[in-house]
């Protein structure tokens, strides 16, 4: 994971080289915990957006809560997905994500989060049969790597993920006429110049 990822001034995320983005989810509220700064066991909760690529999920707020801005979850950090279809509640797709830990620090200084997307505006029949698609197509493709687990783990590189092919996935995918999940066709960021090589953020990346 990597808090306030780096963003265009329109709020997408910049890209990753060989990043393919393939869809955007309004409509959202994303609860993390153990974010310095939040509320009770340092969870924050946001209504936002939700950006999926071939390497990640990235939220963005609609609005800043305290210094959070963003969320970047790296694909092959993610375990333990889940799609919950509560009764009385809106459905949530519930899961942990390993930390991405800079090559300088002790893994043990970095807790595994624990993460859910709940989908309170419209379906949800695009967004999450493409997202779990894509984690096992991730897993698939790089079976020779695991999450990070403990100081003595080989630790993993992110950016792995973009070797996963996902056009023949986007040609295949439903489209729930209820659900008001975006599905780029064409990449959406006009600065296609600017390209991130490296997954860790500076300061600076800290704003929309």
């Amino acid at each position: 994971m990597a808090l306030n990822p780096q963003l265009f001034a329109n709020g997408m995320p910049v890209p990753f080289v060989n990043e393919m983005f393939v869809l955007a989810r309004d409509g959202v509220e994303f609860e993390i915990d153990k974010i310095p700064g939040g509320a009770h066991g340092g969870t924050v909760k946001a209504k936002g957006t939700i950006y999926l690529s071939n390497v990640r999920m990235v939220f963005v707020a609609n609005k800043p809560v305290g210094s959070f801005i963003a969320f970047d979850v790296p694909m092959l950090c993610v375990h333990g997905e889940k799609f919950n279809q509560p009764i009385f509640f809106c459905n949530n797709i519930s899961g942990l994500v390993e930390p991405v830990v800079p090559d300088d620090q002790h893994r043990a200084l970095y807790s595994t989060h624990s993460f859910k997307i709940l989908f309170k505006e419209g379906g949800c029949g695009t967004f999450v049969p493409l997202f779990l698609n894509l984690i096992a197509s991730v897993r698939q493709y790089n079976q020779h790597s695991a999450y990070p687990t403990s100081d003595t783990t080989p630790q993993v590189d992110p950016l792995q993920a973009a070797q996963t092919p996902v056009d023949e996935m986007m040609r295949c995918a439903y489209v729930d006429p209820n659900d008001p999940t975006k599905i780029f066709l064409q990449q959406p960021t006009p600065e296609s110049q600017l390209r991130r090589r490296a997954y860790h953020s500076q300061p600076s990346d800290h704003s929309i």
